[in-house]
């Protein structure tokens, strides 16, 4: 009995990563169904509300029934204008995203690192950080040559001070215990970032990434809307100016849908980077 007994810790640390690995399928279950029940709940309130031309302060007469939004994106998505217009606003995103994470995270890191780095460019960032992206694009237009370009530009700095301060944030936050025991134990500088500071600020990285994304998507819509001639955002403020309703929703949920795939994009990138980080 007593064997037993002594054996008991051992036993039930063997069986943890089982219930681990049983828990995980019923917990993703669970969001799904929760996830698809509120989504079902938006829908119907959303027919009801349309179909009956409810007019209560907020006025819903002219805005069109999911029935006719799903009508209209049958015959859209065959369409090879509406197709590319699809393509197009995920390539901008792309770029612009992309040169942002290749900029924000080093220069940040460099920043976090090293104080005369930080306080030779921090002043200058944050000069420019509260200046919306929408205002830049008169200027942008200006300074690059194309249109795409300009786009691009702006979609960059949507996402970039998302992540740049946010890996700073992270850098701030190692412990520096950990830096000076791998100083001790010979590491170089080089080594310090590839074994301590990138680890300990992956984190804070993802963080910056995904509010990064969602900003950049922003971004862009609105760069779409006052200077694009493609693009899903251009193709929703056209649906506007010819009173196209079904084609304005049409729009905005492909704004909303694209948007969530590039976060969960983000969020997958973030569980097999830290695959240490159960919270990613």
């Amino acid at each position: 009995m007593h064997g037993t007994l002594g054996n008991l810790p051992a036993v039930t640390a063997a069986l943890a990563p089982q219930r681990a690995r049983r828990a995980v399928p019923w917990a993703t279950l669970r969001m799904l169904a929760l996830g698809l029940a509120s989504i079902a709940l938006f829908l119907l309130a959303w027919h009801l509300l349309t179909t009956h031309r409810v007019v209560a302060h907020v006025r819903f007469t002219n805005v069109p029934t999911p029935q006719a939004v799903l009508a209209r994106a049958a015959l859209a998505f065959r369409d090879p204008q509406f197709q590319m217009n699809l393509l197009i606003s995920c390539r901008r995103i792309g770029s612009g995203f992309l040169l942002a994470t290749a900029l924000g995270v080093p220069l940040g890191m460099l920043m976090g690192r090293w104080r005369l780095v930080r306080e030779a460019v921090l002043p200058a960032l944050e000069l420019l950080r509260p200046i919306p992206a929408i205002a830049w694009v008169p200027i942008s237009i200006m300074l690059w040559p194309t249109n795409e370009e300009s786009i691009v530009f702006i979609t960059f700095l949507g996402s970039f001070f998302p992540i740049l301060l946010n890996t700073l944030l992270g850098m701030q936050g190692v412990d520096p215990i950990l830096v000076r025991a791998a100083r001790c134990l010979g590491a170089r500088e080089a080594a310090l970032f590839r074994e301590i500071y990138l680890p300990a600020v992956l984190p804070q990285v993802f963080t910056g990434l995904a509010v990064g994304m969602g900003v950049a998507w922003v971004s862009l819509i609105a760069a779409e809307m006052i200077a694009g001639q493609y693009g899903i955002g251009y193709f929703t403020w056209e649906a506007y100016s010819l009173v196209s309703y079904a084609d304005i929703v049409l729009g905005m949920a492909c704004i909303g849908a694209l948007g969530l795939l590039s976060s969960a994009l983000v969020r997958l990138a973030a569980r097999l980077a830290m695959p240490w980080n159960r919270a990613a």
